[in-house]
This record gives C-alpha cells, sequence and structure tokens, in this order.
C-alpha cells in the first residue's frame, strides 16, 4: 500500500504502482470493470474476488444440470479499519514505549547528553535505513515495521528529552497534543468533505513536499560543512515560517493516507495490508511531531 508522506512514496494499492481509486465508486470482493480508477481492475476482473468454482469443483456441474447460479463465497480476510487502527495502535504503542524507556535511562545532562545524543542519532539512523527497506518491500512485514517504531521512539525519546529540559520546559507535551490536533482536525476535514483528495491534489502535495524535502537538505549541508545554521530555514523567523509549512505539509500527508485506507477498505485489500496503513501513519505522524518540536524550540530560543 502506498502511503503519501513527506519521506518515502511507497507502493500503492494498484498493482501498477499508480495512485489508488481517485474519483470511483468500489465494490470490495466483486467484479470490477477494468478502468483507470480502480487499482484492482484487471481485464479478468477483481483479482481479490474469490473464484467460486475454486471452491467448490462441483459448482459448475450443478449450474449446467439445474440451471442455478452457484452461491459466491463469503469474502474473508479483507482489510477493515479495525485492522488498521489495531495495527496502528501496536506500532505507535512500541514508539511510545522505546520513547519513554529512553527519556528515563538517557540523561541529557552536561556529563550525558554526547552519548545520550549520539545513541538518539544512531537509533534516528536504523530506523531510517528499514523504513527504507519496508518502503521497498513488495509486502509488509510487522516484524521490520515494529522494530522500525522502536529505533524511531529511541530517537524521539532522546530529542524531546534534550527540547523539553535544555530549551522549552514542557515542549515535548505541547508537541503531542500538536500533532493530536492536526490528526483530529484533518480526519474531521476529511471524513466530512472539506478536504477532496483527488490528482491534483496529490500532485500539489507532491511537488511541494519535494520542494521542502530538498531545500531542508541544502540546508542540512551548509550547516555541516559552514557551520552555524546553514542557510537559516531551521532558525529564527526562517525557521517558524518553514515549521509550519512542514506541519501543513503533514497534515495533507494524513489527508493522502486517508485516502489510501479508504481505498484498500473498499477495494477488499488483504488484511495484511492494515500494517502498510499503520506504517505510513506512523511516518507521517512522526514527521509532524518533530516540525511541532522544532518549531516550539525556534519560539523559546527567540524570547
Amino acid at each position: 500500500m502506498r502511503s503519501r508522506n513527506p519521506v518515502f512514496s511507497r507502493r500503492g494499492f494498484s498493482r501498477d504502482n499508480g495512485y489508488a481509486g481517485f474519483n470511483t465508486a468500489p465494490q470490495a470482493g466483486g467484479p470490477a470493470v477494468a478502468t483507470q480508477g480502480n487499482p484492482y481492475a484487471q481485464p479478468t476482473g477483481n483479482p481479490y474476488a474469490q473464484n467460486p468454482y475454486a471452491q467448490n469443483p462441483y459448482a459448475q456441474q450443478d449450474v449446467q444440470q439445474y440451471g442455478a447460479p452457484p452461491q459466491a463465497p463469503a469474502t474473508t480476510g479483507r482489510m477493515t479499519i479495525d485492522d488498521v487502527v489495531m495495527r496502528t495502535a501496536s506500532t505507535l504503542g512500541v514508539l511510545i514505549l522505546t520513547a519513554a524507556l529512553s527519556w528515563a535511562l538517557l540523561p541529557v545532562d552536561d556529563a550525558n547528553i554526547s552519548r545520550s545524543y549520539g545513541i538518539g542519532i544512531g537509533a534516528a539512523l536504523i530506523g531510517m535505513v528499514l523504513a527504507f527497506v519496508q518502503s521497498f518491500k513488495r509486502k509488509a512485514s510487522p516484524a521490520l515495521i515494529l522494530t522500525y517504531a522502536a529505533f524511531e521512539g529511541v530517537f524521539l525519546g532522546v530529542v524531546s528529552n534534550i527540547v523539553d529540559n535544555r530549551i522549552a520546559d514542557g515542549a515535548a507535551m505541547q508537541a503531542v497534543l500538536g500533532t493530536m490536533a492536526v490528526f483530529a482536525g484533518v480526519l474531521i476535514a476529511y471524513k466530512a468533505g472539506w478536504i477532496r483528495v483527488n490528482r491534483r491534489f496529490y500532485g500539489f502535495v507532491m511537488a511541494a513536499a519535494l520542494g521542502f524535502i530538498l531545500l531542508m537538505t541544502v540546508n542540512l549541508l551548509f550547516a555541516v560543512f559552514g557551520g552555524g545554521d546553514g542557510l537559516g530555514f531551521r532558525s529564527g523567523a526562517l525557521g517558524v515560517v518553514f515549521g509550519i509549512i512542514g506541519i501543513i505539509l503533514g497534515a495533507c500527508f494524513l489527508a493522502l493516507d486517508f485516502k489510501q485506507v479508504e481505498d484498500g477498505i473498499a477495494y477488499g485489500a488483504p488484511r495484511e495490508e492494515a500494517w502498510f496503513a499503520a506504517f505510513g501513519l506512523t511516518l507521517t505522524l512522526v514527521w509532524i511531531y518533530l516540525e511541532f518540536l522544532r518549531l516550539i524550540s525556534i519560539l523559546n530560543s527567540n524570547d
């Protein structure tokens, strides 16, 4: 399942890697017409629609003999919203647990901050590698996704502890509340139809995110090799502006993730695809949280 987030462009429900299901009215588990909008549609129909004759080898004979159409078997093993909620809760639960442990066990006082920060950066690099590996896998790996969440949690715990204790008291809780507010706001707006996720929306968001990431990468390179704040895009007034832009982009990617989940359920995606949904939502929420944390630290450092 492809989740449109600011860091990765992952596989979608479409088997040809196209974007899933804009402006379509799918029927889960049923026969599909081969159209551009339906990612499961093939010339022979929905690949997830079960073949009734495969379940009962005598069904076709019964049809020929008695003229009665066979009854299609009940659809099982399809992704539901409960599956997505449970997998996402598991992934975020692991992330929050390891974040809390790293906060408690890795002190950030003057004597230990270098060691704790080094562990946090190492965990972030490992998490990034695991995220890339999962992004390019054809099937979701629950163990890989949960391991990514664990390492990402270590990084978030260390960074949050540093910001909360050395820059802005209460910054971590403020960032959590801000992330929850954005999630709830986007979900309400999406369900109410105030956000229309179509190809134009997707194209605009992806182009804006690509430009944002490239600009932040250049700024980071200048900061690493030139010292200071690089080009100044992550500090001062410009840092505040780009922090707000980053949060808005994260909100847009949440809408795209909601669309992917909705399409997957409607098209009768396999249950294991719920792990892809959890993976995508976790990546996006981490993005929004870090942007909030950075924005809060900039605002407090300017006081």
